[in-house]
């Protein structure tokens, strides 16, 4: 029964060993592109942005798990044929002592609603931290920057995204009806 759960989940599931791909459902596939065996034993970093952005996010998301054994965020990943898009992720660590040892994972495609703009990697790391309700301060004090630059990187992102105000940018980044 578990195996057909996995399998025809309505959301794509991956099972990764040290960040490795060891298996994915036929959503996870159709997300991406290609089939389920397509992604047996590959690297999940082939489908992030860059390698430093893989590295960038690991590094966040294994401080998470050592706390809780979970991580969610939001961010771009790269499909099979190279296309951006926005995909919100979860993850499960079924060894809490050595969390990226063995998980299971959970990628929702965005891009619906939420089309992709071209933005820096710091510009990606404020929008998320602003989206889970960090003031300037403390988007700052994680990324060791102060909140003046932090308050830069937001009026960018209100341009980008042609927002008024920091609701409206939030609303915007977070795929939420205006």
């Amino acid at each position: 029964m578990t195996d057909i759960a996995f399998e025809h989940a309505p959301i794509g599931l991956a099972e990764l060993e040290n960040r490795i791909i060891r298996r994915c459902n036929a959503q996870f596939a159709a997300t991406f592109g290609g089939c389920p065996d397509d992604y047996t034993n590959q690297p999940l970093a082939r489908y992030y942005p860059s390698l430093a952005e893989f590295e960038r996010i690991g590094v966040r998301g294994l401080k998470a798990m050592r706390v809780s054994g979970s991580y969610t965020d939001e961010r771009i990943m790269r499909r099979h044929n190279g296309d951006l898009f926005w995909c919100r992720v979860r993850g499960q660590s079924l060894t809490p002592d050595d969390p990226f040892r063995h998980g299971i994972w959970s990628f929702a495609d965005l891009s619906d609603d939420r089309p992709i703009v071209a933005l820096t990697p710091r510009e990606r790391d404020v929008a998320i931290l602003t989206c889970q309700g960090l003031s300037a301060k403390e988007i700052g004090l994680e990324l060791n920057l102060s909140y003046r630059t932090i308050e830069a990187h937001r009026a960018r992102l209100l341009q980008k995204f042609q927002a008024r105000k920091l609701p409206e940018l939030v609303a915007k980044l977070s795929g939420m009806p205006l």
